[in-house]
């Protein structure tokens, strides 16, 4: 891991060592009420915010911003508040390519460094992950492979899951592609999370035995 920033306090809790966090929520309602402090703090720090997130919901996301208190149009202004829509992001040609992402992901921590930031907080909204398009299924490799990446750094990275959205099988494997989860509105270290390489190789059994 990078520099030491400082604690990073989330939904109750203080993040460790691992910064790579599930949240599974049962409502916007309930998302938005326990990472408002989160995101809050980050601001306050002089953080970058990088949010990625439902064309759909674009703007009710920056309206529950400016509800929390946040100067939306400044932030954004500045640079400090970036939010992606899912095709600039996740699906960028319509349709899911991990490598593609996950260089995404490192060149958005990179830049937010590079630009001066002590940290970046990422917030990624994970429903593009129930559309029909090319790649989706790829999903819990993707979620998997970030655990190599993001110990290169200190930002903390928080995929939101919506629990009344995906079924309980995915909401399983995602549980252990993650060293962090929130769930119960409380954050916690994650004791069923499976390391990368375990996981991968029992993600390459499972494919095989479909076959």
């Amino acid at each position: 891991m990078a520099t030491n920033c400082g604690s990073v306090r989330c939904a109750e809790g203080v993040l460790g060592q691992h910064r790579h966090i599930c949240a599974f929520f049962n409502s916007p309602d309930e998302e938005y009420r326990v990472l408002r402090s989160f995101i809050k703090e980050g601001f306050e720090r002089g953080d970058k915010a990088c949010h990625l997130v439902d064309p759909d919901l674009r703007e009710d996301h920056l309206r529950r911003l400016a509800d929390a208190g946040i100067d939306v149009p400044q932030t954004m202004g500045t640079g400090q508040l970036e939010v992606r829509r899912w095709q600039e992001s996740y699906l960028r040609g319509d349709r899911f390519d991990q490598d593609a992402m996950l260089a995404w992901i490192d060149e958005a921590l990179q830049s937010g460094a590079a630009s001066g930031y002590p940290l970046t907080r990422l917030v990624a909204h994970m429903e593009w992950a129930l559309l029909d398009r090319p790649g989706v299924g790829d999903l819990v490799e993707y979620e998997t492979r970030l655990n190599y990446l993001l110990p290169k750094y200190d930002d903390p990275v928080v995929c939101t899951y919506d629990l009344s959205k995906f079924d309980a099988s995915v909401v399983i494997d995602i549980m252990r592609t993650h060293p962090v989860v929130i769930i119960g509105e409380v954050m916690q270290e994650n004791p069923f999370f499976v390391p990368p390489d375990q996981l991968l190789l029992e993600l390459r059994e499972r494919r095989r035995s479909l076959q």
